[in-house]
């Protein structure tokens, strides 16, 4: 046995032999003093191999990173290193060689060294000295500062003993941060264990989540809770862990049988000294099915469900890929509702809504299975007809589809009935690309519509022709607009009382520098397409108002509005920027409107004329007696004049209901007050008759046609002449 330590690098003392005695007589004979020399130096020899033994085990052991002690077979101290003086700093003042280790677990007890003695200090002492005594077992120990140790004795030949001590305070932070991110967690976690492929451990989220009771879950494997038609790939995750199948998704089974979709994120590690994998399963079931939303709303209509322009598109290329394989043709069908504004109008957009849905699945209903019907947006849907022979088919088709849709539809309780207009263009005759055919197929549309509707046209070269014709125009309006070519003319608004001009309606002229002047009719839709209205609008608004500054200050102009010019949200500053700049009174401006105006944008248009009439501007609808609401509107907003159409004065001398309807209106403005004008006078009978009606002021060719500044600015000079004569 080694000699004993008395400290952590204090040195070994050295135990001197006794003196020699002086010999009694009697006694044998003392050695000669050769031998006893020999004797000696021999000793010291071995105390001298003993103490640098001692020394270098002590040395050997000092530099150890864990804690080493030598006990002899009472439990006493032999030898101890500094690392183990430092794991028990409070009782490292009690080692020294021959102390007894309970002893020192005693003191340490009563120093309040070891936390988990606290209230059970014998019952403590007791469990620890019984490992002492049969060492072998690793245990754990917990110091008062926090510190966890971790212990390890071995009985050595001579029956002493050989501790280890190892500060795992560090392992256990790790452990103790891992439990709590892996019980804690409120993803579903398992840990795998690569050795048994088996699962032996899951955490409470786990357990919620998949239904399993814990006990069931620890032992099953990977793949139980994975879907069978998984399973092919489940060997090679072990190989590719960590993180190789986090871009994949897997199906896993609950305990109820359902299969979610999960996406697997793991990393290694050691569990139980076993190699391991930490795997979190999160479920993106519900994430999946939000992406299969996304992607079917990316093709289809939301309201409908029919697929949209873009996948339309799509299919309509895979077809004429396979139209050119079979040399069939394959028809382009694109349908537009007619009347539907008018349902909108006047039942409101849900009856709307409930009527293209219902319009949606008599198409599916009408077509063959390998047809293909769209919705591109507002009431216009599409048709694909593929493999078809002759092209009479698509004209069959469509025939059929007009029937289809005009068929009554009874929603919410009220008898819904529109017609359909339809274009068709054929491959390849009318196109050999997807775009192609669509727009032919919708310049047929636009003939069907200008036709009348209620029909289908076949696609023309001619109908380019017209196409291209409306973009030179598109082209030259834009460019007289910049150049500052538009002209107003005004036309005179006749009291018929006095036969006096009273005011006059300002109109834009175009006279375009190749085709001379071009009609209103022409333009203005083109304008109201483009949005170019709203510029065109604010010129003839701003010059009208500049020109009425230099007529008597009795004479009226009044000015179109478009409905586009609205929804800019800046009419009423445009107004009174140009009342402002020209100097124009109020007074002598009048706004026309038409009453699909209102049908349009019922609350901002009558908040907007509110506005303008607490100006001072004098409010007109025109075209009055042409809508269906007109009499309603009477009642929502005071106007200042009221219109009669030219087509009842155009027929008031041939028929009774124009007269009677005419005759109607006159007694309306009269009872409210309101003045009514008579648009399109051009006989002197329909003069006379409007006369006999009392109608107040009229407008028409019989007076004069529209007429530039300088020509109004004579006319007025000799009406005053006139005045001054008379």
């Amino acid at each position: 046995m080694l000699p004993p330590r008395r400290r952590p690098g204090s040195p070994v003392k050295r135990r001197v032999p006794p003196s020699p005695k002086v010999q009694r007589r009697g006694a044998p004979p003392a050695p000669d003093a050769a031998a006893l020399v020999r004797a000696r130096a021999a000793a010291h020899a071995a105390i001298e191999r003993a103490r640098q033994a001692h020394e270098r085990l002590g040395n050997a052991i000092d530099i150890l990173p864990e804690g080493i002690v030598f006990l002899d077979a009472e439990g006493r101290y032999i030898l101890w290193n500094r690392r183990y003086a430092e794991i028990y700093r409070g009782s490292a003042d009690l080692f020294r060689p021959g102390a007894r280790l309970e002893d020192t677990l005693r003191v340490g007890v009563a120093r309040g060294e070891y936390p988990e003695a606290i209230g059970c200090e014998e019952d403590w002492l007791a469990r620890r000295l019984a490992l002492l005594q049969s060492p072998g077992e690793r245990h754990e120990q917990q110091l008062a500062d926090g510190r966890h140790i971790m212990i390890e004795e071995r009985r050595t030949s001579d029956g002493g003993i050989i501790g280890l001590r190892i500060d795992i305070t560090e392992m256990k932070r790790r452990e103790s941060s891992f439990r709590l991110l892996f019980e804690g967690n409120p993803i579903p976690m398992l840990v795998h264990d690569l050795d048994h492929q088996s699962i032996v451990a899951v955490n409470d989220a786990a357990v919620a989540h998949y239904g399993w009771a814990r006990e069931k879950f620890i032992g099953m494997t990977l793949y139980d809770i994975h879907d069978p038609a998984d399973h092919a790939g489940l060997p090679g995750i072990a190989a590719e862990f960590p993180g190789g199948q986090a871009g994949r998704t897997w199906r896993h089974r609950k305990a109820d049988g359902s299969v979610i979709d999960v996406a697997m994120y793991s990393t290694l590690l050691t569990y139980d000294d076993r190699p391991s994998a930490l795997i979190a399963a999160i479920d993106i079931t519900e994430r999946k099915r939000a992406e299969a939303r996304l992607a079917f709303m990316a093709e289809h209509d939301v309201l409908t469900s029919l697929p949209n322009r873009v996948l339309l598109r799509s299919h309509l290329s895979k077809l004429l890929g396979r139209s050119r394989r079979s040399g069939q043709h394959l028809a382009v069908l694109c349908l537009n509702l007619d009347n539907f504004k008018t349902v909108n109008d006047t039942l409101g957009h849900p009856v709307g809504d409930q009527l293209l849905q219902a319009i949606a699945q008599r198409l599916r209903a009408a077509l063959r299975e390998h047809d293909v019907a769209a919705r591109l947006g507002g009431d216009e849907f599409a048709i694909l007809q593929p493999d078809i022979e002759r092209p009479e088919e698509a004209g069959s088709l469509a025939q059929r589809l007009i029937g289809v849709i005009a068929e009554p539809c009874l929603i919410d309780g009220h008898q819904v009935v529109v017609g359909a207009s339809i274009g068709i263009a054929l491959a390849p005759a009318d196109g050999e690309d997807a775009d192609r055919l669509l727009k032919n197929a919708d310049m047929a549309l636009d003939r069907a519509k200008a036709d009348g509707g209620a029909g289908f046209r076949v696609f023309e070269p001619g109908m380019d022709a017209r196409l291209q014709a409306r973009r030179r125009l598109e082209v030259d309006l834009r460019a007289g607009l910049a150049a500052g070519v538009f002209e107003v003319h005004y036309q005179p608004l006749v009291d018929l009382r006095g036969g006096t001009v009273t005011g006059f309606e300002a109109l834009l002229r175009w006279p375009h520098a190749e085709r001379g002047m071009i009609p209103p009719g022409e333009f203005i839709p083109v304008a109201e397409e483009t949005g170019l209205i709203a510029p065109l609008g604010a010129l003839v608004l701003r010059r009208a108002c500049q020109d009425a500054a230099a007529w008597p200050a009795d004479i009226t102009v009044a000015v179109n509005l478009s409905a586009l010019q609205f929804r800019t949200g800046n009419l009423l500053a445009l107004v009174m920027e140009t009342l402002r700049a020209t100097g124009l009174k109020a007074r002598r401006l009048e706004l026309e409107i038409t009453e699909g105006l209102l049908l349009d944008h019922n609350e901002q248009v009558l908040a907007t004329l509110h506005a303008l009439r607490a100006l001072g501007v004098r409010i007109s609808m025109d075209d009055f007696g042409t809508g269906y609401s007109s009499l309603s509107y009477l009642r929502s907003f005071p106007f200042d004049k009221i219109k009669i159409d030219r087509s009842f004065i155009r027929d008031m001398g041939s028929s009774a209901g124009a007269q009677a309807i005419v005759r109607a209106i006159v007694s309306i403005g009269a009872s409210l007050g309101i003045t009514i004008t008579a648009e399109g006078v051009e006989t002197e009978s329909d003069l006379a008759c409007l006369r006999a009606e009392g109608c107040n002021q009229a407008q028409g060719f019989l007076f004069s046609h529209a007429r530039p500044q300088a020509e109004i600015l004579r006319l007025l000079a000799r009406q005053a002449r006139a005045r001054s004569a008379a």
